[in-house]
């Protein structure tokens, strides 16, 4: 990919961002892996897009980096070119067309930005920031845990939608990333994404269950972002490499991302 074919290059410059600096910026964490973080990442991308927003995700999971793996695609540039000092952010970025959004690929088992150093990283937050400007929503796949590369990478004022599935590491360590966070950024617009439930009831439970512990001991009330159910499809959409909305687009899961893209844009009550 030359750099006159990246997305951001062609974009009309007429566009602006849908929201001031940042606030655009939506990271989807989870103190645990195994939570669904990228999935839910993708799919809300993509139904954002079918909104008719424009969209860019991109994918920061240290090490484990697998929007493209997951979407099937073979990027000729990645977030490793990036770090390499190669390219600028703008330049890696490319055209998901299943999708109708812009992508920007990490590097499985590279690990490379957690081997950066905290301005490295503080640049490359402000860069995401800088790119909301031509798009109405950044989308942040990060990684699980509360290390400081997801917390540097979190530090933008938009959404940050901690996902958590009810198991109780699950709940534990969503726990733990809602506490670091407000204490880095006491005015966090932090809110709880349960994934991966039976019912909307147990939704509700698992959610009630980590309100509860925040209200009680660190004083925050964190909305509710969504409630996605355990859906077979999903997987489904995982062994063939195909974006959920494109694979199973009336499946329950489906329904219920878009219902949280919706939300998103509604904004608050």
């Amino acid at each position: 990919m030359t750099e006159t074919e990246s997305p951001l290059r062609n974009r009309p410059a007429s566009h602006p961002a849908s929201a001031p600096a940042g606030k655009n910026v939506i990271t989807i964490a989870s103190g645990k892996g195994g939570v669904g973080k990228t999935v839910l990442a993708t799919s809300l991308s993509h139904a954002l897009a079918n909104a008719g927003k424009k969209v860019l995700l991109f994918d920061g999971d240290v090490g484990l980096a697998n929007v493209d793996i997951q979407l099937g695609l073979m990027p000729d540039m990645d977030l490793a070119s990036v770090i390499s000092g190669e390219k600028k952010l703008a330049d890696v970025a490319f055209r998901y067309e299943a999708g109708g959004f812009d992508i920007i690929a990490g590097r499985s088992g590279s690990g490379s930005l957690g081997n950066l150093g905290g301005e490295q990283l503080r640049q490359i937050h402000q860069d995401l920031v800088k790119l909301g400007r031509v798009y109405d929503y950044v989308i942040l796949d990060l990684g699980a845990g509360i290390d400081g590369v997801v917390q540097t990478l979190s530090a933008a004022a938009g959404p940050k939608l901690v996902v958590t599935n009810g198991e109780p590491t699950s709940l534990t360590d969503a726990y733990a990333f809602i506490k670091v966070t407000s204490q880095r950024q006491p005015n966090a617009d932090t809110r709880i994404l349960v994934n991966m439930v039976k019912s909307r009831k147990d939704g509700q439970k698992v959610y009630e269950t980590l309100l509860t512990a925040c209200r009680n001991f660190l004083k925050l009330e964190p909305a509710l972002a969504g409630i996605v159910h355990l859906d077979e499809r999903v997987g489904g959409a995982i062994r063939s490499q195909t974006g959920l909305l494109n694979r199973y687009p009336a499946s329950t899961a489906a329904a219920d991302i878009e219902d949280v893209a919706a939300q998103l844009i509604r904004g608050p009550a």
